[in-house]
This record gives C-alpha cells, sequence and structure tokens, in this order.
C-alpha cells in the first residue's frame, strides 16, 4: 500500500508566487494552503488548483507552522513556502522515502535559489539546509517565534538529507528584499524583547557588520558578484534595524510622533 503524503504551504498576499508553487506539488495526496487572511488573489489561485485552504491569524511564523501542521490529515508531511518550486527529482525521492519502511522521521532539503538572473551558489544560499521540510507527524514542533522559528525534531534517530535539492525565488524585486527586511526586523526586535538581552544602538551596527561580513566573505557571497553583494547588504539593513528597532522599543521611542518637541 502507498503512503500518503500532505504538503502545507504557508501564504499571506502571495498571488503571484503561489500558483508555481502549487503546480510543483500537484501530485501530493493533499495540499493545505495556510494563509493569514490574503487580501489578494492567493486564495482564490489555491482553491482552484484543489488546495485546503485554512485561515490562521498571523502570531508569528512558529505557531503559524504548528497550526498549518495540525490542519494535515496524512502522516508524511512536506513543506513548502510559497516563493519556493519542488523539483521532479526532489518529487521522486520523496515518494522513496515515504514508501521505504527504515526511512527515518525528519529530512532537511537543500535549497537552490535564484535571484537577479542567477543561481546563488554561495551566500549561504546553497544548499540553504534550512529546517526539516519532509517528516512525519508528531516529529516536528516549532518554537512560538515570530520569525526565525525555532524547532524540536522529536525522534530517536538523525535527520536524513536530500541529495535532491528544491528551487527558491526568495525575492521578486529590490522592493521585496527591502520590504522583506523592514517586516523581518520588527519581527525580529519583537523577538529580542522577550529574550530579555539588553539593547544598543552600537550593538545594531556591529550586528549589522557582522551579518553583511560573514555572508560577503566569510560564506564567499563575494563569487556571487552584485547578487552577493546585495544579499550581503540586505542583510546589514534588516539586521541593524532588528536591533535599533529594539533599542527605540525599549526606550519608549517607537513612534516619533509621541515624542514632544523641545521648547524653542
Amino acid at each position: 500500500m502507498m503512503e500518503k503524503i500532505s504538503v502545507y504551504i504557508i501564504a499571506f498576499n502571495e498571488e503571484e508566487k503561489i500558483k508555481d508553487a502549487l503546480e510543483s506539488v500537484a501530485w501530493a495526496d493533499e495540499i493545505v494552503v495556510a494563509d493569514s487572511f490574503s487580501t489578494d488573489g492567493t486564495v482564490q489561485i489555491a482553491r482552484a488548483h484543489g488546495a485546503k485552504v485554512v485561515q490562521i491569524p498571523f502570531k508569528g511564523f512558529g505557531a503559524l507552522r504548528n497550526d498549518a501542521i495540525a490542519s494535515c490529515s496524512h502522516d508524511w508531511i512536506f513543506s513548502l513556502d510559497s516563493d519556493e518550486r519542488c523539483t521532479g527529482a526532489a518529487k521522486q525521492e520523496i515518494l522513496d522515502i515515504i514508501n521505504d519502511p527504515d526511512s527515518l522521521d525528519a529530512y532537511y532539503v537543500p535549497r537552490r535559489n535564484f535571484f537577479m538572473g542567477k543561481w546563488i551558489r554561495h551566500a549561504g544560499f546553497y544548499p540553504d539546509y534550512r529546517q526539516p521540510q519532509l517528516f512525519r507527524k508528531g516529529s516536528l514542533v516549532f518554537k512560538p517565534d515570530a520569525v526565525h522559528e525555532r524547532y524540536e525534531v522529536i525522534s530517536e534517530h538523525p535527520c536524513g538529507y536530500f541529495k535532491a535539492f528544491i528551487n527558491q525565488i526568495p525575492f521578486k524585486n529590490l522592493e521585496e528584499v527591502i520590504h522583506k527586511a523592514n517586516r523581518y526586523s520588527t519581527l525580529g526586535a519583537d523577538k529580542l524583547a522577550e529574550s530579555g538581552k539588553s539593547p544598543g544602538m552600537l550593538k545594531a551596527i556591529l550586528h549589522g557588520f557582522w551579518s553583511a561580513f560573514s555572508i560577503y566573505f566569510l560564506k564567499l557571497g563575494c563569487l556571487d558578484g552584485w547578487p552577493g553583494f546585495i544579499i550581503a547588504f540586505g542583510n546589514f539593513e534588516g539586521t541593524f534595524y532588528k536591533y535599533a528597532k529594539f533599542y527605540l522599543k525599549a526606550n519608549g521611542l517607537e513612534s516619533f510622533l509621541d515624542i514632544r518637541l523641545p521648547k524653542e
């Protein structure tokens, strides 16, 4: 008897990307789109492709993934983001694993990123093992983090690693690079505030520079040309603003309009 598999896709206003993601996993027994009340055509596109849409209020990516997993019906689950595409080789490896009685409980899947017209080979963007993406239900639980969600693998066995990769188009343009840096830095600032760490603008500068330096030099983003530079610079901005927003929040300076102007 062939094992069945659920695929979940988290989404919010992804009408330009989700169609290709859905079509890349059309072979799955169930597709669950965990939507956070999109205002564009994301839901209509998902339903047109036969997906089950569940509406989940966004309270952070960790909680969102746990709720998405709970909405899946089958014992095997494969997670795919709206900007990711399952390849034919990855599909075959998934089917081989879930139908092998000796399979492990969770597997990392390498991601190959396409940015500014080229495949990124460095800068931490390949093979880019982010989190286990194929797993048995009950073997992966996420922490309730707002962003860069941590997770726990519940298994007596180590995680496996795919040979085949999936593709990702992380940014459609530079505006999205800036938008993601802004959104993720806000979520990251909230996460820092909950961590008990002390804020500081010098920390913002140092963490920002270290993030860019490690991506551009240590992870060899410099070998990817201008795309590698922009990835490094975008990470500097995102990291700097994360710590800067944390500092402002801790000092009651989130809104500059709430500050009384000094007397002339």
